[in-house]
């Protein structure tokens, strides 16, 4: 076997959370062969596998009895490049913020408003990743992967992906299989999506009346350092609640008992409600339960101030969701992937 296995790892500098679970096996893949091989390997010994890319979207609150499996592959190809547009091939491996830039340094635009989003590009699609009016699916043509019982490589166009808000068709059958690179299509000419406040706010105070892409990248990064914490400094996965989405009757009625609420109109008839808010206004903001707290900047963040456990983490979202659902008649949805 070309696998480097190791045994009985500790997980916690694979995730973003710091939870300190272990895996019973742990490998890395630098290509698809090697991939295919890790797979012959754990269903020979019929082992459950979880797939790791940057681990910021994860929520571990037990020992994984498995292979963890975590995808190194890695480039950047170009498929087409003129003067208007241009498709490249991105493996799933590479860091999705570093993608971003590099984007954005080749001249190419889409993808500015999802800047600083930790993980890996192999798990944007799956969540659809979005901030500040973009989302993955945006700029996506089609993804490769790997049919995992098979071992049959396939190729999903976007529509066949299933994309939905914060949600593909890749996390409805998570099982089935592994992403090994996206392939995007941005443009040379900027069609800039300013619509949220704070990033027109930011371009105005840099006194910036015609911003590039890269301005909106660095607009978009400002905004999230100053209110996300840097999982290096205080280990989080980001955004751990979606944002709901209502009736818009049930968003007018919210809307007339708390005047404040934030909510977007969606273009379904719909209304967004921005769950932050409701955390915040319900006094979470800032809590803390042990070593599980709620970011004192950002409601819609949970941390781990050291030695949390995932179920310390999954425990202190659970009281937070009854209430929020008591006080607004809103359930809220963890964002994260849990392993139980």
């Amino acid at each position: 076997m070309s696998l480097h296995l190791q045994e009985h790892l500790s997980l916690r500098p694979y995730n973003t959370l710091a939870v300190d679970v272990r895996a019973r096996y742990f490998v890395q893949v630098d290509s698809v062969e090697q991939l295919c091989e890790a797979l012959r390997w754990a269903k020979a010994q019929q082992l459950e596998v979880l797939l790791l890319g940057g681990g910021s979207n994860l929520v571990l609150s037990n020992d994984f009895a498995g292979l963890v499996l975590q995808l190194n592959l890695r480039g950047i190809d170009w498929l087409e490049n003129d003067s208007e547009q241009a498709v490249v091939r991105v493996q799933a491996g590479e860091n999705w913020h570093e993608f971003v830039q590099w984007s954005l340094a080749q001249g190419l635009s889409g993808l500015e408003n999802l800047s600083l989003i930790p993980g890996s590009v192999g798990a944007a699609p799956v969540q659809n990743i979005g901030a500040y009016g973009v989302e993955t699916k945006d700029s996506v043509v089609q993804v490769q992967a790997l049919e995992r019982d098979s071992l049959t490589p396939v190729t999903l166009t976007a529509a066949e992906c299933d994309f939905a808000y914060r949600d593909s068709v890749f996390k409805q059958q998570s099982n089935r299989w592994v992403i090994t690179s996206v392939d995007f299509r941005l443009s040379r000419t900027p069609e800039l999506k300013l619509g949220y406040g704070p990033i027109q706010s930011w371009l105005t105070e840099q006194g910036i009346d015609a911003p590039t892409a890269m301005d909106v990248s660095r607009a978009v990064m400002a905004i999230r350092q100053s209110k996300l914490p840097d999982p290096a400094q205080l280990a989080n996965t980001g955004s751990f609640f979606k944002n709901p989405i209502v009736s818009a009757a049930q968003a007018q009625r919210l809307q007339h008992e708390f005047p404040q609420l934030v909510s977007y109109p969606m273009a379904d008839g719909q209304v967004k409600l921005a769950a932050g808010w409701l955390i915040e206004q319900a006094g979470w903001k800032g809590f803390r339960q042990g070593d599980a707290g709620v970011h004192a900047q950002q409601a819609l963040v949970l941390v781990n101030y050291g030695q949390a456990t995932g179920r310390d983490i999954l425990e202190l979202a659970s009281r937070i969701q009854a209430d929020i659902n008591q006080r607004f008649a809103v359930q809220l949805e963890i964002e994260p992937v849990v392993y139980r």
